[in-house]
């Protein structure tokens, strides 16, 4: 098994960290991972992406080609990395600030107003991984619960322990929308 994921929305979206959630929780699961990062100069409001792969076999090249998975916070990341989603493949779309639909009707599509969900659950900062949640729900390969929630702990650190808490309840909210 080798999958390959794309995490894209503007700087600040927290798109970095998701795929590092995402990185973790599959290591901790015994999987082989890389993490290829890509943002501009710009930071917060410049473009960011990241590529995850996760395969059962050593991971010779952290390039993605062809996606298995995408998530788009932002319609400039919808528009740049729609077309390289494999047939068959998993689109989950930030309906909170995306119009348009998915033009592609080989793939799957998720639609989650992340936005809504984090503030549904008191956490307005967990849009982010209120949509990691709606990816899993919608991924039938994806990690489990406990394994993502003890990456998410491994990855915010003893500093960011409080907000554990409502990463959690954010992330089974997006898992209910797309199971």
């Amino acid at each position: 098994m080798k999958k390959g994921y794309i995490f894209a929305g503007f700087g600040g979206q927290g798109m970095l960290l998701i795929g590092k959630f995402l990185a973790m929780a599959n290591m901790l699961d015994g999987k082989h991972v890389s993490w290829l990062p890509s943002y501009g100069p710009e930071m917060r409001g410049g473009t960011a992406n990241c590529s995850v792969i996760v395969s059962d076999e050593e991971v010779a090249s952290p390039m993605i080609d062809k996606a298995d998975v995408l998530i788009a916070m932002n319609l400039p990341s919808l528009d740049k990395f729609e077309h390289t989603v494999k047939p068959g493949g998993l689109i989950v779309v930030n309906s909170s600030i995306i119009d348009r639909k998915v033009q592609r009707d080989d793939v799957k599509v998720v639609y989650c107003d992340s936005a809504k969900i984090a503030d549904e659950v008191r956490n307005p900062k967990g849009a982010n991984v209120a949509i990691l949640g709606a990816m899993m729900g919608a991924d039938d390969a994806s990690v489990s619960l406990d394994k993502m929630v003890e990456a998410i702990r491994i990855e915010l650190g003893e500093r960011k322990a409080r907000f554990l808490e409502g990463n959690k309840a954010a992330l089974v909210a997006g898992m209910e929308l797309s199971e």
